[in-house]
């Protein structure tokens, strides 16, 4: 079609083979509405069907010969897609093999007319900019504040100990470290995306910029705002002031006028991991945009994760070491006395310094998981107790009696271990809410305070009390905790997962932090390289052991994996296109995966990460066009399926 306006959509539809920009002639009455990043409805040819749809851009002429369907309806008043998103989301999934149009649904919050319509009427008033703040503190004079200058990639330790806000306020160090780095952008007049993984942690971060910025110039974006205020605060993102954006992983696809900065604060927590298809990961993400757009690229933890180690090896990003490295004083207990009878677990040394410190302030108990029954497993090999029938953990319930299975309640009584074939149990970990009421009892003058998912506490005061937090649940302490016990750790380990070591490393750092300064640290139960790792506060060291460990057997992330499950015909088939698109690639199974399905990893080295995706994509528009004629006098048969997920999170 030649002539008048042209406009190239993006269907808004999961099937792989409509993950294209498809040509729709703009009629008369749209020509002031059609604008690109616009949501639109369009029709399809197949049985008449309206499909949404993003309006992508607008071109001039049409590569297609024939007569062009027409745009159904603009649906948005305002463009929405920003034409730096639209990259960002075609290159992150044409990286995973996945869909553009699906990690747009994670990108773009759903539209609220009211909020829409508010929002074009009020007048735009970011507040003023601030002036050049003090030198970041912690690391080289000026050498963060060249590195945020100049666009650059920086992985730095966070300062482990709690600070207090010039409003009197305590947060984290790292949350100090990144307001600041923001206020530095900002002076610039450019952007900021700030991801952590939780609430937890954009409270201490909102608050650390509430110190140095207007707060007009903070924008927040996650699932606890009501979906109006959602919206109303990336509509506010898509104007032209430079804003700072905090929120949890999809922010890093926020829309931001002059980026200069992208922070990831604790990129190794689960909570990152994206569980939307194609599951892309916000580092990975993050990453890409700062490519793209040139700005600077910032990871920060007490903990740095294996994917970074392996980025900071191959040069792509640059260590930041602090100027004076300060640790937490961790001693491990495992070598030192048995516990005494009804210390809940704790170690005499360990619990000679509570009792001590809780006449100062508040003390932190980590456990390893809440509730109250303890969780059981094999007293001669420690191997975790399951059911039978159902392959569920066993627990001791709270009123007594034989072991049971918390998931369907069969009675455990002649259980016998099928590792060793022993026929007695021990408690690994006792739930949070019982571990509380054990040191109740202990500690008769002391206020307990339980910390869970189901009761979460996001700060306690100076005054003395007694804080049981499941790991990732503890809140910061006004000064500083006065002593911290890291329970459990030898039950933590024994979770089947590659990563196992990794995050409770992170887990144990992250309390330490919260630590007041010279306050000592206990952890109970883990000796070996992890205990020194923590104890010397070397975890990139102990990051670079475990890449160098990874790099040696192939695992993630030295090499790329891909997980494909389909029918067993499917998968071989996958597997011989995977294999045939580069050299280097091998796969590991088929093993059985539910409803009859086969499960294959797939591993190839990054360079060969393009073709691979190419190749297994190919494979999922074959499977998800193919028609199956059906077969008269029998039941239809269920559609194909092909799943496949990059970097998958879940390969053991």
């Amino acid at each position: 079609m030649a002539g008048g306006s042209v406009a190239r959509v993006l269907v808004d539809s999961p099937l792989p083979q409509l993950d294209q920009l498809f040509d729709y002639a703009v009629p008369e009455r749209f020509r002031e509405a059609a604008r690109a990043g616009v949501r639109v409805r369009v029709p399809l040819r197949s049985g008449g069907r309206i499909a949404n749809g993003w309006l992508v851009e607008l071109v001039g002429t049409s590569e297609y010969e024939g007569r062009l369907s027409e745009l159904e309806d603009v649906v948005s008043e305002v463009p929405l897609l920003m034409p730096e998103v639209w990259a960002l989301a075609r290159a992150a999934a044409d990286r995973a093999a996945g869909n553009a149009g699906d990690i747009l649904r994670v990108a773009i919050p759903s539209r609220y007319v009211r909020a829409e319509r508010a929002w074009r009427a009020a007048e735009p008033d970011a507040g003023e900019l601030p002036a050049r703040a003090a030198p970041i503190p912690g690391y080289e004079s000026g050498r963060f504040e060249a590195g945020i200058d100049a666009g650059e990639r920086m992985s730095l330790a966070a300062d482990p100990r709690p600070v207090r806000l010039g409003s009197g306020e305590w947060v984290g160090a790292w949350a100090a470290i990144l307001a600041a780095a923001a206020a530095h952008t900002l002076a610039a007049d450019r952007s900021s995306l700030i991801i952590v993984p939780d609430y937890r942690d954009q409270e201490q971060l909102q608050a650390a910029l509430a110190d140095l910025l207007d707060p007009r110039r903070v924008l927040r974006t996650d699932a606890r705002q009501t979906g109006g205020e959602r919206f109303r605060a990336f509509l506010d993102a898509t104007g032209s002031d430079a804003r700072v954006i905090i929120g949890n992983r999809s922010t890093v696809y926020a829309p931001a006028a002059r980026l200069g900065l992208i922070a990831m604060w604790d990129d190794g927590d689960g909570l990152q991991n994206e569980q939307l298809a194609p599951g892309v990961h916000p580092r990975d993400a993050a990453l890409i945009r700062q490519e793209q757009s040139g700005a600077a690229l910032v990871f920060l933890g007490h903990t740095r994760s294996v994917e970074v180690e392996r980025l900071v090896e191959i040069g792509w990003v640059h260590d930041v070491p602090a100027v004076k490295q300060v640790k937490p004083r961790v001693i491990p207990t495992e070598h030192q006395a048995a516990p005494e009878p009804g210390s809940a677990r704790i170690p005499s040394s360990a619990w000679r310094a509570a009792q001590q410190a809780i006449r100062e302030g508040p003390v932190l108990v980590q456990v390893a998981r809440p509730g109250h029954a303890p969780l059981l497993t094999c007293d001669r090999c420690r191997e975790p107790a399951r059911c039978a029938a159902c392959g569920g953990a066993l627990v001791v319930p709270r009123s007594g009696g034989d072991p049971r299975c918390v998931l369907c309640g069969t009675s455990a009584s002649t259980w016998k271990c099928p590792v060793c074939e022993g026929t007695k149990l021990r408690a690994a970990t006792v739930g949070a809410s019982r571990t509380a009421e054990e040191l109740g009892r202990a500690f008769p003058a002391a206020r307990v305070i339980l910390s869970d998912g189901e009761r979460p506490v996001l700060r306690v005061g100076g005054e003395p009390a007694l804080v049981v937090a499941t790991r990732g649940a503890e809140p910061i302490a006004d000064g500083g905790y006065r002593a911290v016990l890291l329970l459990d750790g030898e039950r933590m380990l024994l979770r089947e997962s590659l990563r196992v070591a990794e995050d409770c490393l992170r887990w144990w750092s992250n309390a330490a932090a919260l630590a007041s300064p010279g306050s000592p640290v206990y952890l109970v139960g883990v000796a070996g390289a992890l205990a020194n790792a923590l104890t010397s506060w070397r975890q990139a060291e102990w990051a670079s052991g475990e890449l160098a460990s990874r790099r040696a057997l192939r695992f993630p992330p030295a090499v790329r994996v891909a997980s494909v499950t389909a029918a067993p015909a499917l998968v071989a088939r996958a597997l011989t296109a995977a294999q045939a698109a580069a050299d280097g690639v091998d796969a590991l199974g088929p093993v059985p995966a539910d409803e009859g399905l086969e499960r294959a990893i797939v591993r190839f080295d990054y360079s060969a990460g393009a073709a691979v995706a190419r190749a297994l994509r190919a494979e999922m528009i074959t499977v998800s066009t193919e028609r199956r004629r059906p077969v008269t006098g029998r039941p239809p048969k269920r559609p194909s399926v092909l799943r496949v997920r990059f970097d998958d999170p879940d390969v053991p």
